[in-house]
């Protein structure tokens, strides 16, 4: 269950609690991690966000599109367009995300597809259309470099989209625009700490240092009892009415 208690999901089925698909193979979900978000650097360092993000989703073998900070209902966020290979055949597949993180949490929209049994099409037209030797880009969220995983190119762009009206990249992007502004948050959820940034890395132990002999040294103690840690799960909804509600058209 997620904070998520509106969303417009006209032409879609649901498959099962919080999974949606469409007949042009569009799957839409949503999630809810009660974990600090393992986002690399706060919403408003751009520049870091996008780096980190970039080159976490290159070392998975994937390729980080656009990532733009917005916001879902009023509350900031990180809208994420990327793209990964399909482990099973040839093509790739492609993933558009709002991340809305909260200081312990976060919630996820996540509308995705997959090319089909024709791959490569869009890209090969389009390099046509530019010239190879302006087709490929250094990415720039790398600082004039590529990352490895899925190269960056100029496919990818917006503008080509209407000339590629069922190429599942068009299709997530559109998606994403049109369900975005009939997302609602649960207000508990939005009343949550702000995300400030990635959680500290806990430092490596070390070994203990000589000591000295002698009556003065000290004997053995019981450890301190572990600290509570502070929790701030979004409570149950009232009854009748769970954190997910479907909005009609």
């Amino acid at each position: 269950m997620t904070p998520i208690t509106g969303l417009d999901l006209t032409g879609f089925t649901e498959r099962e609690p919080g999974v949606w698909t469409d007949p042009t193979g569009l799957v839409v979900s949503v999630h809810f991690f009660p974990l600090v978000p393992d986002l690399p650097a706060p919403l408003h360092e751009t520049d870091r966000l996008r780096a980190g993000l970039a080159q976490g989703v290159a070392s998975a073998g994937g390729g980080l599109i656009e990532a733009v900070p917005g916001a879902v209902d009023g509350v900031p966020a990180i809208r994420q367009l990327v793209k990964v290979p399909l482990q099973s055949r040839p093509g790739q597949a492609f993933l558009a995300t709002w991340t809305v993180p909260k200081a312990g949490c976060s919630t996820v929209l996540k509308i995705q597809a997959a090319e089909g049994a024709t791959t490569g099409m869009r890209e090969a037209m389009i390099m046509a259309q530019v010239g190879p030797a302006d087709y490929f880009r250094p990415h720039p969220y790398a600082g004039g470099g590529q990352l490895g995983g899925l190269p960056y190119h100029v496919g990818d762009h917006e503008q080509w989209d209407a000339q590629f009206p069922d190429h599942p990249l068009t299709l997530v992007r559109a998606a994403l625009h049109r369900i975005t502004p009939t997302v609602t948050l649960d207000e508990r959820f939005k009343a949550l700490p702000p995300f400030a940034g990635p959680a500290p890395q806990a430092p490596a132990p070390q070994a203990p240092g000589p000591q000295a002999p002698g009556p003065q040294a000290p004997g053995p103690q019981a450890p301190f009892p572990p600290a509570p840690v502070p929790q701030t799960p979004v409570p149950p909804a009232p009854a009748k009415r769970g954190w997910f509600r479907r909005k009609s058209s």
